[in-house]
C-alpha cells in the first residue's frame, strides 16, 4: 500500500501528465512531420526532378529584385532568431521561449513563402489569398513529396492526399516508423482542416447576406445536414502543410501558450523538429527564388548579407541546397563549419 504522501505524488503527476497530453500531442504532430521530411529526403531534396520546378521563370526588373531581398532578409532574420535561442539556452529557456519561437517559426516560413510566390506573380500580404495560393502549388505538385500532403472534402468527409499511410490509428508516443509519422500527420491535417471547417461556418452564418437559412422561418440554421457543409467546402480550399504551421499563431497572452509551456515535455526535442521543418521549407522557396533570380545574382544577394547572416546557415544552404539542385551536381565539399 502507497503512503498517503506517496498517494499524493502519484496524483499530482497523474495530474501533471494529464495537463501535458495536449502539448506532448502537438510536439507528435511537428516531430511526425520532421521524421515524414527525413525519412523522404532524397539527396537533393526532390525539387530538380518536378516539371513545376523546372518550368520556373519569372520576369523580374530592378524593383522586384528589391522585393525579393526585402522579403529574404525578413525570412533569414527571423530564422536566426529562432536558432540563436536553442544556442543561448537550457530545456527550461527552451520552455519559456515558446512564447516568442511559435511566431518565429510561422514568420520565417511565410516570409520565405511570400518570396516564392512573388516569383509567380502573386505579391500580396493577404493571409487568405497566400493560403489558397500555396494550396493550388501543393496540389499541383511545386513540393518535393514529403511535403505535398495535403487535405480536401467537406466537415466529416474528408481526404487525405499523398499519405498512404495515414488511416491510422495515431499514437499518444513520439513516431518510431513512418506508420506512426503519417498516422499522426493525418490526424493533424483532419483536426486543422475540422477547425478551419467550424470557424468558416461561423463566418457564414454570422453574414445576414451569406447565412444558410431555414426554409420554414429564414433564420441562420443552428443545425447543419452533411448537404449545408458540403455548400461551404469550395471556401476551405486545400488544408496542408503550411495551415498546420499556422497553429503556430498562438497569441502571448493566450492561455493555451501557457498548457504548453506548464506542459512536461521534451523542449528541445519540440525546437529542433521545428527548427529543421523551417530550414527544409527554406530551403525549397529559396532555391526557386534563385532561379527565378538567375544563380549568379542570387549568389551575389548572399555575398551581400548583414554581418549577423555572413557564413550562417544561408551559404550552407546555398551550398548544399540551392547550388546542386541548379547545377544537378552533387554539393561542393564544406571548407569550414556554417554558423
Amino acid at each position: 500500500m502507497l503512503s498517503r504522501e506517496e498517494q499524493e505524488q502519484q496524483r499530482l503527476a497523474d495530474e501533471n501528465w494529464r495537463r501535458s497530453i495536449p502539448a506532448q500531442v502537438f510536439l507528435n504532430y511537428f516531430f511526425a512531420i520532421n521524421y515524414h521530411l527525413q525519412e523522404g529526403e532524397g539527396p537533393l531534396g526532390g525539387l530538380q526532378h518536378l516539371p513545376f520546378f523546372r518550368q520556373h521563370q519569372a520576369e523580374l526588373v530592378e524593383a522586384d529584385v528589391a522585393a525579393l531581398i526585402k522579403l529574404l532578409h525578413t525570412c533569414w532574420s527571423t530564422e536566426y532568431a529562432l536558432r540563436a535561442t536553442a544556442e543561448l539556452g537550457d530545456d527550461n529557456f527552451l520552455r519559456n521561449a515558446l512564447h516568442w519561437t511559435f511566431p518565429q517559426a510561422y514568420h520565417t516560413i511565410l516570409s520565405g513563402l511570400q518570396a516564392f510566390l512573388y516569383t509567380t506573380g502573386v505579391r500580396t500580404n493577404n493571409g487568405q489569398v497566400i493560403r489558397r495560393e500555396v494550396g493550388r502549388l501543393v496540389v499541383k505538385n511545386a513540393y518535393p513529396r514529403p511535403i505535398s500532403f495535403y487535405a480536401a472534402g467537406a466537415y466529416g468527409d474528408f481526404s487525405i492526399h499523398r499519405l498512404p499511410l495515414a488511416g491510422y490509428k495515431a499514437g499518444l508516443h513520439i513516431a518510431s516508423q513512418e506508420i506512426d509519422a503519417q498516422a499522426q500527420i493525418g490526424q493533424f491535417l483532419r483536426t486543422t482542416r475540422k477547425q478551419k471547417a467550424i470557424t468558416t461556418r461561423q463566418q457564414v452564418q454570422a453574414n445576414p447576406n451569406t447565412a444558410i437559412r431555414s426554409q420554414k422561418t429564414g433564420r441562420p440554421l443552428d443545425k447543419w445536414t452533411a448537404a449545408h457543409w458540403q455548400q461551404i467546402t469550395w471556401r476551405l480550399g486545400y488544408t496542408t502543410i503550411f495551415d498546420l504551421l499556422g497553429r503556430l499563431r498562438i497569441s502571448q497572452s493566450s492561455r493555451e501558450i501557457e498548457r504548453y509551456v506548464e506542459a512536461d515535455i521534451d523542449f528541445r526535442l519540440f525546437h529542433s523538429s521545428l527548427l529543421n521543418i523551417v530550414s527544409y521549407l527554406n530551403g525549397v522557396h529559396e532555391t526557386y527564388v534563385a532561379k527565378a533570380l538567375g544563380l549568379e545574382r542570387y549568389e551575389q544577394l548572399v555575398r551581400e548579407l548583414p554581418t549577423h547572416l555572413q557564413n550562417s546557415f544561408v551559404q550552407e544552404r546555398l551550398r548544399t541546397r540551392v547550388q546542386p539542385t541548379l547545377l544537378g551536381a552533387e554539393p561542393a565539399p564544406e571548407l569550414k563549419m556554417a554558423a
